[in-house]
């Protein structure tokens, strides 16, 4: 264990200090040069399993789903899924250890959840390549020391409070001032992506001498939405929300059933969620969305995987961000559905990111509280469920 602890420890300091001196902040590097294993794509067998949702969650598990089913299709890749009976760590190893007795030698697992079951499952089958999505450095050691056998295992996680300042700047930048956030469950991703929405709303704010801008701050206790979610969000949009961030895979039903009562707007995470929410509410009621590279980065395993370069990626943890100023290279990104306006045009958000990428405008990852503001009022109301 104490090796692989230091592997990883080493990776994430990498790019820890990468963030902190500015320039490519985590972003990934090129695939490097073929060499390593030899894998042809014909002995690669994929299997995804997922997370808290399904594979038409319109979120991660999506995502992730489509990313895989497209690489494997296009590569003559035999690809499944399997969908855990629960959301119970056991069923969660229950599943990865399914699809490897049928066979599958790369399993993809999108998100921190899997923690427990990479802890419990990798060691046994070193011979088996796991890659996993959001799963931290502290997600991975939280369950004990004992050594993942070979570091069969690699992870990418997101610098989401990258695209939460994204989105809170441009939210301001169009004019919105009365904002939500609606997290998910309060785990670090959502975290950082609620904590960089504040950050961006406050820049927005203070630079265009905004006065009274204010964010209402939940976290749902869960990743979907039911009758007491979209009751709050009743409240808010009734007393004068506009514009809601909801943040947590299918939690977004909640604020988009309440904002279409009052002509309220959302704001998309993870993905380009404006086909799905404006598809299923109305048409313009999704302002942008905080995106990450989800199907980049599956991809770019699978590649490395078939390629035989699984040395260049195993018992490494990636944190994922800007790789350049150019916007759609990136892993964290708006999306080009964004409702450009006058406050804010196409040619505003490059230079935001030029000014991200390049280290001039600085982003907290900080998840102890919510970030310390001065131009704008947060009113952190908890947690709904939970």
């Amino acid at each position: 264990m104490k090796k692989f602890l230091m592997m990883l420890l080493a990776a994430v300091m990498v790019f820890v200090l990468a963030a902190c001196g500015g320039g490519n902040q985590g972003g990934a590097e090129a695939p490097a040069e073929e060499g390593g294993e030899e894998a042809a794509a014909s002995e690669v067998k994929v299997a995804m399993v997922t997370d808290y949702g399904d594979i038409n969650d319109q979120s991660f598990n999506q995502t992730t789903y489509e990313a895989c089913k497209e690489f494997c299709e296009a590569n003559g890749i035999e690809f499944t899924y399997k969908k855990p009976a629960s959301d119970a760590d056991a069923d969660r190893e229950a599943s990865m250890e399914e699809a490897i007795e049928e066979g599958y030698n790369v399993i993809v697992m999108p998100g921190f959840a899997f923690a427990q079951a990479i802890y419990d499952v990798t060691p046994t089958y070193p011979d088996v390549k796991f890659v996993a999505l959001d799963v931290s450095e502290g997600d991975l050691t939280a369950y004990g020391t004992r050594e993942f056998e070979g570091a069969n295992v690699y992870s990418a996680v997101y610098q989401e409070e990258l695209a939460g300042y994204m989105a809170g700047y441009a939210a301001v930048k169009l004019g919105y001032t009365k904002l939500g956030f609606l997290g998910g469950m309060a785990v670090p991703a959502v975290q950082r992506y609620g904590h960089g929405f504040v950050q961006g709303a406050e820049a927005a704010a203070t630079e265009g001498e905004v006065d009274g801008v204010e964010i209402k701050y939940v976290y749902g206790g869960q990743f979907f939405g039911d009758a007491d979610i979209t009751a709050k969000m009743d409240t808010w949009y009734g007393a004068g929300t506009q514009c809601v961030f909801a943040c947590g895979g299918g939690i977004y039903t909640s604020a988009a059933e309440a904002a279409v009562k009052t002509g309220g707007k959302v704001i998309g995470v993870d993905v380009d969620q404006a086909g799905i929410i404006d598809g299923a509410y109305g048409e313009g009621m999704t302002v942008t969305s905080a995106m990450k590279g989800l199907a980049p980065t599956v991809k770019t395993l699978l590649g490395a995987i078939s390629e035989g370069n699984w040395d260049n990626y195993k018992g490494k943890i990636e944190n994922l961000g800007l790789v350049s100023e150019t916007p759609a290279e990136n892993y964290v990104q708006l999306p080009t559905t964004t409702q450009w306006a006058d406050g804010f045009q196409e040619a505003d958000y490059n230079t935001l990111v030029k000014e991200l990428f390049d280290g001039t405008r600085k982003v907290s990852s900080e998840i102890e509280s919510i970030p310390a503001v001065t131009k704008i009022t947060v009113d952190d109301q908890g947690t709904i469920k939970g």
